[in-house]
């Protein structure tokens, strides 16, 4: 078995047609996944880029590898095992197409092969799908003979939102610099008008639509649905196909607009912390099929270790879930799970069944309370609050989510919780990025 494991950055699980989007943004991706298998409901326990990557690696929560926020001075304990050094010392040829290295070094750990396609460029998140395939593609077929872990991160959709041109398609308003459109206006007070406006929104043109800024991302979408299928092509050219199992991914998903929140990767909320997951093992897995267990980032490595015939490491705690995916087995895997994120807010989410509780560390910027409660089957959209409503509800998941906590800090042998101890990081520059904003309206 050869593995390659495409993991594309920022992509919402809503926004693909396999998942039940209405916009042709996906055509490859629900090919593979009518190929191979579908999870509807794989999620991210730590957000966004860099603690999810490190749970993918590790399969360790964060609470576990100590990895829960983006940016900061925490780094990976060197004695923690990741999943490329394990592929190896199975018997496989590693390799990254990937630039994660700029953002934390020891992304690029147990990697015999590390191409990083980014020097072209100012910006690490304008790489092309096209040249990070002009990359991967001729490793493929140079080491098609052996046996691979072959990993390939691709950055569409990632903002800023810039698909070719004839990736433009999905906007389905009339006219999107229009006066009479105000869902735009907000932007102009928030840190994001200071991220983006100069550098991305001002050079589209005097956009008022918000939905036309989405129909962006769902260009980014159709993009890379393109990059994907140049590189499984190539695989198949390679005749590769039969005995390599695809993996397709995201770190986390995207919020476009919600309370405040404009095209970026924080809050706990489902478009955010649900990602894709699709896989594809002929002969192994079975075609067509959609799997409702509840799977995790931290899921990852040791399924995929024991598809290889090597044993998890000792630590690792997210769970095999390859009988489920090749059909063998029915049973839920487990019906709760917690996530966190201490980037631009810091706070952690229990979800149980259908419902999800969001407990915040520190106040947050939009006004939010400490506690949010969210009935998923009722309100599939978390657009009502209903903590106070039904505060019983509320207070026994915030006891089961401080229990967990408690128990999990107990076990990675830490006293304090690292939401705590290490503060959010890009939070800290939210008025900077204000006064930014200001001096370029």
């Amino acid at each position: 078995m050869n593995v390659l494991f495409i993991d594309i950055d920022t992509l919402r699980a809503d926004h693909l047609g396999c998942y039940g989007y209405r916009k042709p943004t996906s055509p490859r991706l629900d090919r593979l996944a009518a190929e191979g298998t579908l999870f509807e409901r794989c999620y991210a326990p730590g957000i966004p880029t860099t603690p999810a990557h490190a749970t993918i690696y590790t399969g360790m929560h964060p609470i576990r590898h100590g990895i829960v926020s983006h940016g900061g001075s925490a780094d990976l304990d060197r004695h923690i095992p990741v999943l490329p050094e394990l592929m190896q010392q199975a018997g496989y040829t590693t390799c990254a197409v990937d630039n994660l290295y700029d953002i934390k070094p020891w992304l690029t750990r147990g990697y015999e092969f590390y191409i990083n396609p980014s020097h072209r460029h100012r910006m690490r998140l304008l790489v092309s799908c096209e040249e990070i395939n002009a990359r991967a593609i001729p490793w493929l077929r140079a080491h098609a003979h052996e046996r691979f872990f072959l990993y390939v991160h691709y950055w569409e959709p990632h903002t800023p939102y810039l698909p070719p041109k004839r990736y433009q398609q999905f906007y389905e308003g009339s006219d999107p610099f229009s006066p009479a459109h105000t869902s735009l206006a907000p932007i102009r007070e928030t840190p994001f008008w200071g991220m983006f406006g100069d550098t991305w929104i001002r050079k589209l043109g005097p956009v008022t639509d918000a939905a036309y800024i989405e129909a962006l991302y769902d260009g980014e979408v159709r993009h890379v649905d393109d990059g994907v299928a140049q590189l499984l092509d190539a695989l198949d050219a390679a005749g590769l196909a039969e005995n390599t199992l695809v993996l397709v991914t995201a770190d986390h998903g995207e919020v476009m607009v919600r309370g405040g929140m404009f095209f970026d990767h924080h809050g706990l909320y489902e478009e955010v912390v649900r990602v894709p997951l699709i896989l594809r093992w002929p002969g192994r897995i079975p075609p067509g099929a959609r799997r409702e267990a509840l799977v995790l980032h931290s899921d990852l490595a040791p399924t995929l270790l024991r598809w290889a015939g090597a044993a998890p490491a000792d630590g690792m705690d997210g769970l095999d879930f390859g009988a489920i995916a090749e059909g063998k087995a029915e049973t839920p895997l487990r019906d709760r799970f917690v996530a966190c994120e201490s980037t631009w807010q810091s706070k952690w989410m229990l979800r149980a069944d259908d419902r999800k509780l969001i407990l915040a560390r520190q106040p947050d910027r939009y006004g939010n309370p400490r506690r949010e409660l969210y009935d998923l089957a009722q309100d599939p959209g978390e657009t009502r609050n209903v903590a106070d409503e039904r505060p019983e509800v509320a207070d026994a998941m915030e006891a089961e989510l401080e229990g967990w906590i408690a128990a999990e800090l107990a076990r990675a042998g830490r006293a304090q919780d690292p939401l705590v101890e290490q503060g959010i990081t890009l939070g800290r520059r939210w008025d900077e990025w204000i006064e930014r904003g200001r001096s370029i309206r």
